[in-house]
């Protein structure tokens, strides 16, 4: 990392760690920033279009089937810009067929995120909002794939560093905190979670976001954990009733925005520029989030309506609703879902099958496996 990367007032925080390389050590949040008038138009604009999401997702019937869908979403587009390729039918066969092998290594990583995001949602979870917490996420995260070399879990004990394929840590763009010094950053960091804060609630989780990714505590995973902090920053603080907004599927495609505004913050103390940037993913997910949540409340209307006949029991009914969980479905699934046995299951999926609103996948085994084309396409589709 070169000193000379940094303007003279932010060059303070450039240390020369004990092994002789140079590295940024972020000072405490928060943040010296005046709040102009653009920034306070962009922060108003978000906090409407994500109270306006709030609000559809309190006030629909069933939240936590749409919630459940954009998850999802959020989980394979944040893997995604970590390099993991897999997608939303991929995702939904493996929750409900589980095959092994390594050739489900990227899709199981995805699968790792979405339980991670389960865990640390969970209102009956053991820890509360904490670095404890963030640790027990990283390790559902990283156990069992790519990552399980990177101590799920654990704080790293090495230095590491972000630059392109092939950079060393003389000449990567940035080197975070030595490990001698990033406990007390991390200390730091966990102590303003829970201080009151100066700036609005929108600036302060876009700042911890910062502050995690600059500190980047873990070997491996920082990225999808320090995103799904800010989720969970969002549902802690009462923004969002839930896990409505899937923010990686506005910055996958500007990845480069993404990883220039946090390093412009270390660099030059860029606050502006980044707050602006979170501001806009903040607002333009909100208001597609909110557009595909009643797309898929009038799929999920439009599907039970096809199936609701004089004849039928009901079972129809609950089995559309499980498919906005988990878009796939098995017989053994069906089975489960519906609490009857394999040959009911089987009649129930064939009925929704000539309906069209399932489709039987080519055989991969002794499973059969059906997935629901249009829940997909509206949560994978773009607008």
């Amino acid at each position: 990392m070169r000193v000379e990367d940094f303007t003279p007032d932010r060059r303070k925080h450039v240390v020369l760690a004990e092994r002789g390389y140079r590295a940024f050590v972020p000072p405490p949040l928060t943040p010296e920033i005046q709040i102009d008038y653009e920034l306070m138009v962009r922060l108003s604009s978000a906090d409407r279009a994500l109270g306006e999401l709030a609000g559809l997702g309190r006030g629909l019937p069933n939240p936590h089937l749409l919630s459940r869908a954009l998850a999802r979403r959020e989980a394979v587009l944040s893997s995604r810009i970590e390099g993991t390729q897999a997608s939303l039918s991929e995702l939904a066969m493996f929750e409900v067929d589980r095959p092994p092998g390594h050739d489900y290594d990227d899709v199981r990583e995805v699968y790792n995120y979405l339980d991670a995001m389960d865990h640390v949602l969970d209102p009956g979870r053991r820890l509360p909002l904490s670095l404890s917490l963030l640790r027990e996420a990283h390790s559902i995260l990283l156990t069992g794939v790519r990552g399980g070399y990177a101590t799920p879990g654990e704080f790293r004990r090495s230095q590491n560093w972000i630059g392109p394929a092939g950079a060393v840590i003389d000449t990567a763009p940035y080197v975070p905190p030595p490990p001698e010094q990033m406990w007390e950053c991390l200390d730091a960091f966990e102590k303003h979670m829970h201080a009151e804060h100066r700036l609005p609630p929108l600036l302060t989780i876009a700042a911890l976001h910062y502050q995690f990714e600059a500190i980047h505590p873990f070997v491996d995973g920082n990225g999808r954990v320090g995103r799904l902090l800010v989720v969970l920053l969002l549902i802690e603080w009462g923004l969002l009733p839930g896990p409505l907004l899937d923010l990686s599927a506005y910055i996958e495609p500007r990845r480069d925005r993404y990883y220039d505004g946090l390093l412009r913050v270390s660099t030059e103390g860029d606050w502006t520029g980044w707050f602006a940037f979170f501001l806009e993913v903040i607002e333009q997910q909100a208001r597609d989030a909110g557009a595909r949540a009643r797309r898929l409340h009038l799929l999920r209307d439009e599907l039970r309506g096809q199936v609701a006949t004089a004849k039928s029991s009901g079972l129809l009914a609950i089995l559309v609703d499980s498919l906005f969980e988990v878009p796939a479905v098995t017989i053994n699934r069906a089975k489960d879902v519906l609490g009857v046995s394999h040959r009911a299951a089987s009649m129930n999926i064939a009925k929704l099958t000539e309906a069209g609103i399932l489709r039987e996948l080519p055989s991969r085994g002794r499973t059969r496996l059906f997935v629901a084309p249009a829940i997909i396409a509206t949560v994978e589709g773009s607008e």
